[in-house]
């Protein structure tokens, strides 16, 4: 057989064999052999071969090389197989054999081909030799030396080295980029060309001195950058020796540090600026610097403390002059700040006395500390501020904000303070608590009546009274403008009520003012802890009941809690809760009752009544929401409601051509609170075209005593001239009538039903109607009697001279529907008659 191409000098079958017999030999020295004919089949492979494409001899026969080659080099070795196989050339290539869990072999394969005699390739012989540890060793060399160069140069420090004479060898190329400089520029001196030109002398004489001494040099200098102009850098450098102690090379870096010299230069400028302005706003300064121990005071502040000005500023100096209680605060603050504790901003009031003269001072003390990058407490700066004056307000204020100014006793928040720690003694000793609340009776009266002085008088010696009970009673304090409550700390419940009922006694006593007795009665409702409740609000809650179902029902007298009095409350909360609904469901309407002139009995007006009814349908009275009538935001609602309906009514019957009359409208008390009774009416009628003639304000005498009288003459007065009548209804039942008409534009007097039920049966009851008949005669005023129920009343208020009645005897409360037939029928009577 010739020789192959590939240089082979044997024959076919003395080549497997030769390869056979190397078997071993090939294996151990670590180089892999396979021989395959062109079907694949495998002729002879080695143990090696088989370990570096992870595959038996069975499973390398028939399995085409690009299968147990790396996927990235396939490509490139089956080409280059395929043209070196059409030559019969051998070939060398580096490549990857990939097995078949994933692992790969770096490989130098050889590849040569076995001729026949016409140069044809019968066979082919692999060499494959296992490079993998050599490649990964380069790849590491390869990776060790890219991370040194991004090292070098992505570090923002620019690193350099000098030969022991200082001229610089070497610098990163990050010079180039910082500066605009070529690294090669930098070498030797060449680096001075950036420099600032008064940063040369001291940054030379800082090297030459390192270099004389052998010292590290650290120095900060002024580069020219071409984006930014010149920018601070700071230089570090320190020296390599060799055995001998000689120095071989110095090592430094360049790191800017613009930003912090600007930030510290800033900082010196601010604290110059800062010391100037705490000077002329007073402020002393205390300055610490920890790093150095330094403590400095400036003069402001040895002037504040009465030093003078050669003292020295240290603790000991100022611990001296505190006041022995708020020594620890200030040896506390100075430990702490000594160890680094110290929060960044602090404030504390410390007391002292002036060195000078004793004087007792409130100081207020401020401080900040400054720390370090690292969070090292580096300096701390402390103001310091007299406030003694400031101190001596605060507490009058702080009096101020705990107590009546009137009476001078706690108010609402400083008393429930002292009854929340009356009830945790109480808890704790096992004791009981009595909470008593005063109302100070007709003190409007008294301020209407005499005077607000008066009635300033009235509560100035209510309040001194209860202080006389201080030593027996826990806490006295005024919770509202007439109401003043007090607690009695005891075991015996007895006991307690008696002490309650003594200190009653006590306050009806009347006093001397301006010539005259004023009369100090009051009332009083009572709880008992733990009886009636447990905690102070209930308590309060309870007591609160108790002087409200005093007041309904036994003024002048003290009502201890019973549960049942929570029927009342709950009544009156029942009653606001159906007018909200009332309100929301729009079940709220006027129902008309007639009123008639009493000497033809012909109708000449209305008053319109409050109706509403239930969900079911049931019509229902004033009477059954009577407390909404107290309830400002309640009552106004419920007056715009009833205003607007009244409005429409009346519009809608003048538009009918119906003589209505003039129909009188009920205002009650809550409504003058709001400052805008009067525009709100006056611009309903306007919007409606009703003439002011016909619309009637009734009010009760309640009107002037629960609000400022004087709101409440102006606004009526304002009525009065825009032609609005005011009627004052239930004439007779209230407090100082008389003087309510001479104070007050009222046009209409209303006979109370009380006196009209029994006219005729009761003589007391025939003088007052006959006298409110002539006291409106006289002054020029009509009178209209309520509740005229028979024929004889009817003819007796006849006799008498009143002008018009009303009542069930003329007929009831009607709705507008019937409203509008009455005045129909009335319409046709009249025409029947000849009387239109």
């Amino acid at each position: 057989m010739p020789a192959s191409r590939g240089g082979a000098d044997m024959e076919a079958g003395d080549c497997g064999a030769g390869i056979l017999d190397l078997n071993e030999v090939l294996s151990r020295a670590e180089v892999g052999i396979l021989h395959r004919d062109l079907a694949l089949n495998v002729l002879a492979v080695n143990d090696h071969y088989c370990r570096l494409v992870g595959r038996t001899p069975d499973e390398l026969a028939g399995l085409p090389m690009h299968i147990f080659t790396h996927p990235d080099d396939a490509a490139r070795s089956l080409a280059l197989h395929e043209r070196q196989f059409a030559k019969g050339e051998p070939f060398q290539i580096e490549k990857r054999y990939q097995r078949p869990d994933g692992s790969v072999s770096w490989c130098i394969v050889n590849v040569s081909f076995v001729c026949d005699a016409a140069g044809r390739p019968t066979s082919t012989v692999t060499v494959a030799l296992d490079v993998t540890k050599r490649r990964e060793a380069e790849e590491e060399l390869r990776e060790s030396e890219e991370h040194y160069r991004n090292t070098v140069e992505l570090a923002p420090q620019i690193a350099w080295t000098a030969s022991p004479s200082g001229q610089i060898e070497e610098v990163s190329p990050r010079w180039a980029v910082i500066t605009g400089m070529k690294p090669l520029e930098a070498l030797g001196s060449g680096w001075q060309k950036a420099l600032h030109d008064d940063d040369i002398e001291p940054t030379l004489e800082a090297w030459t001195h390192a270099l004389r001494m052998g010292t590290p040099v650290d120095v900060e200098y002024r580069l020219w950058t071409p984006d930014a102009g010149y920018r601070w850098f700071r230089a570090r450098a320190a020296a390599r020796r060799d055995e001998q102690g000689q120095i071989v090379r110095w090592y430094g870096t360049l790191e800017d540090v613009n930003d912090r010299v600007l930030a510290e230069r800033g900082l010196r400028e601010s604290e110059e600026r800062f010391r100037l302005a705490a000077e002329a706003a007073g402020l002393g300064i205390w300055d610490y610097d920890r790093l150095t121990g330094r403590r400095e005071w400036s003069d402001e502040l040895k002037i504040m403390l009465g030093l003078p000005r050669s003292a020295k500023p240290d603790l000991a100096t100022a611990l001296a002059l505190i006041v022995p209680e708020d020594r620890p605060k200030l040896r506390n603050l100075a430990q702490r700040v000594q160890s680094g504790e110290t929060d960044p901003r602090f404030d504390v009031t410390i007391t002292m006395h002036r060195a000078d003269t004793g004087e007792k001072r409130y100081m207020q003390t401020s401080g900040w500390s400054v720390q370090a990058a690292t969070g090292r407490l580096e300096r701390v700066l402390v103001t310091i501020r007299d406030i003694t004056e400031e101190h001596t307000a605060e507490q009058r204020i702080r009096w101020a904000a705990t107590h009546d100014a009137l009476t001078g006793v706690p108010n609402r928040s400083h008393f429930s303070e002292k009854l929340e720690g009356a009830i945790a003694r109480a808890r704790e000793a096992d004791t009981q608590i009595a909470l008593i609340l005063f109302d100070v009776d007709n003190l409007k009266q008294t301020n209407d009546t005499i005077g607000h002085d008066a009635g300033d008088r009235l509560l100035t010696i209510f309040a001194e009274r209860l202080k006389a009970f201080s030593g027996e009673a826990g806490g006295i304090g005024r919770l509202g403008g007439d109401e003043f409550a007090i607690f009695l700390e005891h075991r015996d419940e007895a006991q307690m009520l008696a002490v309650a009922r003594d200190i009653l006694q006590r306050l009806h006593q009347p006093f001397e003012y301006d010539g005259g007795a004023v009369d100090c009665q009051s009332t009083a409702g009572c709880s008992i802890l733990p009886r009636d409740a447990d905690n102070a609000a209930n308590l309060l809650k309870c007591a609160d009941i108790a002087l409200y179902a005093g007041k309904a029902d036994c003024r002048g007298s003290l009502s201890i809690f019973d549960p049942a009095m929570r029927t009342i409350l709950d009544r009156r909360t029942s009653m606001l809760r159906l007018a909200r609904a009332a309100l929301r469901d729009d079940r709220i309407m006027p129902f008309y009752q007639p009123k008639v002139c009493l000497l033809d009995e012909r109708v000449v007006g209305f008053e319109a009544l409050l109706r509403w009814t239930e969900t079911g349908g049931d019509i229902e009275p004033p009477g059954s929401i009577a407390a909404a009538f107290e309830d400002l935001n309640l009552a106004t609602a419920i007056g715009e409601r009833m205003l607007d309906q009244v409005c429409r009514d009346i519009a809608r019957w003048r538009a009918e051509g119906l003589d209505v009359g003039s129909v009188a409208f009920n205002l009650s008390p809550a409504e003058f609170r709001r400052d805008d009774l009067f525009d709100r009416i006056m611009s309903r009628l306007h919007q409606d075209r009703i003439p002011t003639s016909l619309l009637e304000l009734e009010i009760t005498e309640s009107v002037f005593l629960g609000h400022d009288a004087s709101a409440v003459a102006r606004t009526l007065q304002a009525f009065h001239r825009e032609g609005v009548r005011i009627a004052l209804d239930d004439f007779g039942t209230g407090f100082a009538s008389l003087t309510h008409l001479q104070s007050f534009p009222v046009d209409v007097i209303k006979i109370d039903r009380s006196f009209v039920s029994d006219v005729a049966a009761r003589p007391g009851n025939a003088a007052i109607v006959k006298a409110v008949i002539g006291l409106a005669r006289d002054l020029s005023m009509d009178v209209v009697a309520e509740g005229i129920e028979t024929r004889q009343q009817a003819d007796h208020l006849r006799q008498q001279g009143c002008t018009f009645g009303q009542g069930f005897w003329f007929g009831p409360a009607m709705p507008r529907d019937e409203v509008a037939e009455l005045l129909r029928a009335n319409r046709r009577d009249r025409a029947s008659r000849g009387c239109l």
